[in-house]
């Protein structure tokens, strides 16, 4: 027989886990930041600005219709056949998607067919980052010891404001270009460099083994079937709270990584290079202090540290637009510090083990695929709209920072749903590996 392959440490199973997300977001995330810049005179030239942003928002958001499903698909198969192999070929996918829209024709060329297969590719995308987030978050809690969950868990979260940080960079270099250019080709660049990225993250992701519980679930004879009809037969309670408790986190990061990139130049006269600027100073910090809150999670309780941060984001939501209406360099760098690195960190860090474990091994990589992306289509697609709208309709970011405000009084009203953690009942205990929290109904 071959001989037995050595399991990596937690820390690599993570650290690849961050580098592959980090990949899958720049890929997802580049089409935010096109669709702010643009977007709109490329595959919308018949519409006013207004109308133009609104379209572009709506493309954006077609992704988030698609991600539910393709965490359904992705995570389906990862319950029954494995975490690994869906991983490999959400990357692929989403490089696929990526690359296409950087080759795509404009509405110049072929006329309403650009926003018709603009809206498809991102379709293709949203359904592989669908896949994505559950299978990477399990895969890292998975290996991970019992006392460290939170922790190693938040490693893929944090892949999140790393591709936020390339795809920004990306776009904030060729920004520079001047502005014939830029229309004309030089969009194209950080969509076409996706095709290196996905070469890195599918080497990465073949190297990494397969999840020790799955394993011995398969070994077991525990695999499920059908996990969705379990989850949404057996963990209805569970499905709501996972679903709910992004609240407040999509809505702080879809402010400052998309509506921000459109307020500040169209309503504050603020130039894009200082916008993206801030962006990407707030995203680099992030990289570091989503784990740090993680860990504080481990010792604190994950559900205290996520009720902490909610309260933490009602009460930053009028100081981050302060800061940023004031339209100075200062105000709009000290603007993203405080909405990023700590109000949207204190409760992004933690929520991925914390929606992992509100599932049983055996259909986790569904039930947390399946929550999280149907939350950020019911709490994260209408951000950038909904801000757009209050603004057009009130005149003022106070209506917009009011809205958050209601996010996160309802995100924590969500997260007080569930359970305590079991690790967390005395100082120092841990509880078993794998164990799902219990929110099934008892009889």
């Amino acid at each position: 027989m071959p001989p037995a392959r050595k399991t990596p440490t937690p820390a690599k199973v993570a650290i690849a886990s961050f580098i592959g997300t980090t990949i899958e977001w720049y890929d997802y995330l580049v089409f935010g930041a096109a669709t702010v810049l643009v977007f709109n005179p490329l595959f919308f030239p018949k519409l006013d600005p207004v109308a133009g942003t609104l379209a572009g928002f709506a493309t954006l958001a077609v992704a988030f219709l698609a991600r539910p499903l393709g965490g359904l698909v992705f995570g389906h198969y990862g319950d029954v056949i494995g975490r690994k192999k869906m991983l490999v070929l959400s990357v692929v996918m989403m490089g696929a998607g990526t690359v296409a829209v950087g080759l795509l024709p404009t509405y110049e060329t072929i006329g309403i067919w650009a926003p018709v297969l603009l809206v498809v590719l991102r379709f293709v995308q949203g359904f592989a980052v669908g896949g994505e987030w559950g299978g990477a978050v399990v895969m890292s809690l998975e290996h991970a010891p019992a006392h460290r969950r939170a922790f190693y868990a938040s490693f893929p979260q944090a892949g999140v404001p790393a591709g936020t940080f390339l795809s920004t960079g990306a776009f904030f270099l060729v920004t520079l270009m001047p502005s014939e250019q830029l229309l004309s080709w030089g969009w194209r660049i950080p969509f076409l460099s996706s095709a290196l990225l996905v070469v890195v993250g599918l080497y990465i992701r073949l190297k990494v083994t397969e999840s020790p519980e799955f394993l011995a679930m398969q070994a077991k004879g525990d695999t499920v079937k059908a996990p969705a009809a379990e989850v949404f037969k057996s963990h209805k309670k569970a499905l709501l709270v996972g679903m709910f408790c992004m609240l407040a986190p999509n809505t702080v990061f879809y402010l400052a990584s998309t509506f921000f990139l459109s307020y500040g130049p169209i309503h504050l006269g603020l130039s894009r290079s200082l916008v993206l600027s801030a962006l990407l100073v707030a995203a680099a910090l992030q990289v570091v202090t989503l784990p740090l809150f993680a860990l504080l999670a481990d010792r604190i309780g994950t559900k205290n540290l996520l009720i902490i941060g909610c309260a933490a984001v009602a009460l930053g939501a009028f100081p981050v637009f302060l800061l940023f209406d004031t339209g100075t360099v200062v105000g709009v760098v000290s603007a993203y510090l405080l909405a990023l690195p700590v109000l949207h960190a204190l409760v992004y860090g933690a929520i991925s083990g914390f929606i992992a474990e509100l599932f049983p091994p055996r259909a986790r990589y569904t039930g947390s695929s399946v929550a999280y992306h149907l939350g950020g289509a019911v709490t994260a697609a209408p951000v950038p709209i909904v801000a757009t709208l209050l603004l057009t309709e009130f005149g003022s970011s106070t209506s917009i920072a009011l809205y958050v405000v209601l996010a996160a009084v309802l995100c924590a009203l969500f997260i007080s749903l569930a359970p305590r953690s079991k690790e967390h009942t005395q100082a120092g205990s841990a509880r078993p590996e794998g164990a799902g929290l219990d929110l099934t109904p008892t009889s």
